[in-house]
């Protein structure tokens, strides 16, 4: 298990690549949480979300060799851009296996950052399978979208600019609520987090049919997803938690919390005209939370990570208009 360490000199090696996002308060959202409520919009981060953190702390850390034989990654879009970013900025040639059905602007920002990109059906194919066999054939190395140290230090550095600027504006966090897929986000945060705040309660948030990290929390093992499991949040599809992800969750974690589509396009709309913030499905199912009063905010200081902003455009004004 990555210590509060790791994590820091991971945001050494971070310095002048990844952005320190802000924390955003605003009066509406407080008055809807009943509390105080800091946004942490990472919506706002290079390529538009968290991912940098992890696959530039993961990419710096090849021997010669490996950078020169380059990388394989499988994402559905977030942890590809910032694979492709990573692999750009250090000279590293990168594939990234995505889905057909990925957003038009992740498949096409992952290419135009210098990715190359090999795609699969998402509901028929094994994306890590298709990754390992490529690997195999080029001798290259795989970069895991959230089960491996490197990514989870570097998601991690979010939990940690949290506990500092938390700590540089004098508050506690009550509750911290992280979007959470396969779960390097949240695992990684929470170790920054519980190191600084111990008191704090750091929640996972999911879509209703991907809960897979909530049932795993409450029955103590690995849980999984059905086949026929459908979300808007294309972000956060891992069909169950990560082996690394999982050991700091079940000692780190409280309550993990579920939205449906409904309250996500709510959270989006809510981001879009309070808080003037672009935020992808994925990216808002923490605010969602928040906002359907998924855990009781009254008069506490609650954090919320808003982890991407890469949606089609089309989509995004679909989900606006319909509000």
């Amino acid at each position: 298990m990555i210590d509060i360490r790791d994590i820091e000199a991971t945001a050494k090696r971070l310095e002048g690549t990844a952005v320190r996002t802000p924390l955003l308060r605003n009066h509406a959202l407080d008055a809807a949480a009943g509390g105080t409520v800091l946004v942490k919009p990472e919506c706002l981060q290079v390529t538009g979300s968290f991912k940098i953190r992890g696959a530039y702390n993961f990419l710096s850390q090849l021997t010669p060799e490996e950078a020169q034989r380059g990388v394989v990654a499988f994402s559905s879009g977030n942890h590809a851009q910032g694979v492709a970013a990573a692999g750009a900025m250090l000279g590293v040639h990168t594939a990234i296996v995505m889905p057909e059905d990925a957003p038009r602007a992740k498949l096409e920002n992952t290419r135009r950052l210098g990715g190359e990109v090999i795609t699969y059906d998402r509901y028929t194919g094994d994306r890590e399978a298709i990754a390992r066999d490529l690997a195999n054939e080029r001798g290259a190395v795989v970069v895991p979208s959230y089960d491996h140290d490197y990514i989870i230090a570097g998601q991690g550095t979010v939990g940690l600019e949290i506990a500092r600027q938390c700590q540089e504006l004098g508050v506690s966090p009550d509750h911290v609520l992280v979007c959470c897929g396969g779960g390097g986000l949240v695992s990684g945060s929470a170790v920054a987090l519980k190191h600084h705040f111990p008191d704090a309660k750091v929640h996972s948030v999911e879509p209703e049919e991907f809960d897979d990290t909530a049932r795993s929390l409450r029955s103590g093992k690995h849980e999984h997803v059905a086949d026929s499991a459908r979300s808007i949040c294309d972000a956060l599809q891992a069909h169950t938690p990560g082996k690394l992800t999982f050991d700091i969750m079940k000692r780190l974690l409280s309550e993990g919390l579920t939205v449906s589509d409904d309250e996500v396009r709510g959270a989006m709309r809510f981001a879009f005209q309070n808080l003037k913030l672009v935020v992808e499905p994925g990216g808002a199912a923490a605010l969602a939370a928040l906002l359907a009063h998924k855990l009781d905010t009254a008069g506490k200081t609650t954090v919320v990570v808003v982890s991407g902003g890469n949606v089609d455009k089309e989509l995004y004004a679909e989900i606006q208009r319909s509000g």
